[in-house]
């Protein structure tokens, strides 16, 4: 029935919290994502104005293995936490452990890390989520849940005013990512005041209140991001 009809419309639990995601997805003439939020409350389902707002309410700041992500589902920015714990696994075979991403792209950066950056976290689990429940499909996630992980493993965290985007590839290169802008628009707009994005995304990039850090490389992002 999906093939037959222009969009399906997906109403999706967020794991026990009080808000709920609305996704509508179009699979005709290519495709085309689209989100909103509602929560949940007494008199039936009530729009929530300012997702990003609501999914970083509870971030701790100061707290090592925590990054603010710049994403975008369909044409909405949305900014959500990125978090990753990194510990010495006592298993013969150590865990990969991924909520809200895919877990094979999150198996892919772990060995990018430990490949490109350095990172010895072979014998080590590492489990990655995004807060809230959100599931964020698209590769732009890369960059945050990378630098997320490095700052569990060195237990530094990243400055509390800034976000991390971007896409990685297997030589350990950071990839441009679309809608660069109102992603950073986004941010300034809850008081960021600092990106770190791919360099090719950052040329000529100026939005008011924020400052970009353009990044060509994995380990050069981890420098940026964790100094």
């Amino acid at each position: 029935v999906e093939h037959v009809v222009d969009t399906v419309l997906y109403f999706e639990e967020t794991g026990g919290h009080a808000y709920r995601i609305l996704r509508a997805v179009k699979n005709r003439f290519g495709s085309t994502n689209e989100l909103g939020v509602f929560r949940m409350e007494d008199r039936g389902l009530a729009e929530v104005a300012n997702p990003s707002e609501l999914f970083l309410a509870e971030r701790p700041e100061g707290a090592a293995g925590s990054v603010v992500l710049a994403a975008v589902e369909g044409t909405r920015p949305l900014l959500v936490e990125a978090q990753a714990l990194v510990s010495k696994s006592s298993l013969g075979t150590p865990r990969r452990t991924a909520l809200g991403i895919d877990p094979q792209r999150a198996t892919l950066l772990v060995a990018i890390l430990e490949k490109k950056a350095g990172l010895l976290i072979g014998d080590h689990d590492v489990y990655i989520n995004v807060a809230g429940g959100v599931r964020i499909r698209e590769p732009a996630a890369d960059l945050s849940v990378a630098v997320a992980v490095a700052s569990s493993v060195w237990d530094r965290p990243v400055d509390a005013k800034t976000v991390v985007f971007g896409e990685l590839g297997l030589a350990g290169e950071v990839r441009a990512v679309s809608q660069a802008e109102s992603r950073l628009k986004e941010a300034a707009k809850l008081g960021f005041t600092r990106c770190v994005l791919p360099a090719a995304s950052a040329k000529g990039l100026r939005v008011a209140g924020i400052a970009t850090v353009g990044v060509s490389t994995v380990d050069e992002a981890l420098r940026v991001a964790l100094p």
